[in-house]
């Protein structure tokens, strides 16, 4: 009851602008889920509904053949599947662990040598040498054909140090400065004080990490020849270009295991729903962290 008046006092100009941000972020999220969901209700459709769905919200039937077909044997799908979730895990691992080592020591203002260091970094995130250099690289120290090929390369980048190295920056010096009185080792404050204080920032380098192996796929076109390591994005790449030629669906009429047709739009519409869903799923739990860690990583220089 005490908030009755305060509520009254509030001008008409801010009540309208409170509702102006509400219908303005409604029908911005609207925007990003109404093509979410159309593309899941299409992925369902049967080959009879399918080309005359459109637009619509929902469909008179619901099938999984077209889910079936994806999954099916054909370019080793679930192989695939089980191959981007290890090189996901992996590479996210390997990407936080190589920005955490090369962030920690550069966000000490005493560290000799900090700012050539830091430019050497800044000069990689305008110049590289290229994929052929390297393929090069990858061939002279033997990984060719590894897992390790998708996930060693990609390690180090600029942009995730810097971020890192400036959120560290922030914290406290007297934090570490307590953590010497009592006898840690730099690698117990940075595994005790340091990153216990980065979640934010850890988990938006995570999820920025996580992102870029699960779609990630030209690596794999060029390193792998193996194709029980291949990843899922170059499976579901080769898919998708066998059903955008016309020419080639309506020659080969591929069907499911059921003898039912399926048709391309729906097809195309479930492999995208397959590859996006483990990131869709991921995002929640990471994004409470994500705007403080973005904002507060690029604060300090």
């Amino acid at each position: 009851m005490a908030e009755a008046p305060a509520l009254r006092r509030r001008s008409a100009g801010a009540v309208t602008f409170d509702l102006v941000n509400v219908l303005l972020m409604a029908l911005f999220a609207l925007s990003i889920l109404l093509p979410f969901w159309i593309m899941l209700v299409l992925s369902f459709t049967p080959n009879e509904w399918a080309n005359d769905l459109g637009l619509k919200l929902w469909t008179s039937e619901w099938s999984m053949a077209t889910y079936r077909f994806a999954l099916s044997s054909y370019g080793n799908v679930v192989q695939a599947y089980g191959n981007s979730i290890v090189r996901t895990v992996l590479g996210t691992a390997a990407i936080v662990a190589a920005t955490v080592a090369a962030a920690y020591p550069l966000s000490k203002k005493r560290l000799p040598g900090r700012t050539f260091m830091t430019w050497v970094i800044l000069i990689t995130m305008v110049f590289s040498g290229g994929f052929i250099t390297l393929w090069l690289v990858v061939r002279s120290v033997g990984l060719l054909d590894s897992r390790w090929a998708l996930i060693l390369p990609s390690m180090a980048n600029g942009f995730n140090i810097l971020i890192m190295r400036n959120f560290m920056m922030t914290i406290d010096d007297a934090y570490e400065e307590a953590a010497f009185i009592d006898g840690a080792s730099y690698l117990q404050i940075l595994t005790r004080v340091v990153l216990p204080l980065s979640k934010p920032v850890l988990a938006v380098i995570a999820l920025w990490a996580a992102v870029f192996h699960w779609n990630e796929w030209f690596h794999a076109l060029i390193f792998i020849n193996d194709e029980s390591k291949l990843v899922l994005q170059l499976i579901l790449r080769r898919m998708m270009r066998l059903l955008t030629s016309d020419e080639l669906f309506d020659m080969l009429n591929w069907q499911d295991l059921m003898g039912i047709i399926l048709p391309t739009k729906a097809v195309r519409a479930a492999v995208m729903i397959l590859t996006i869903g483990p990131i869709v799923a991921a995002y929640p739990f990471l994004q409470r962290h994500f705007v403080k860690g973005i904002f507060v990583g690029g604060l300090k220089g």
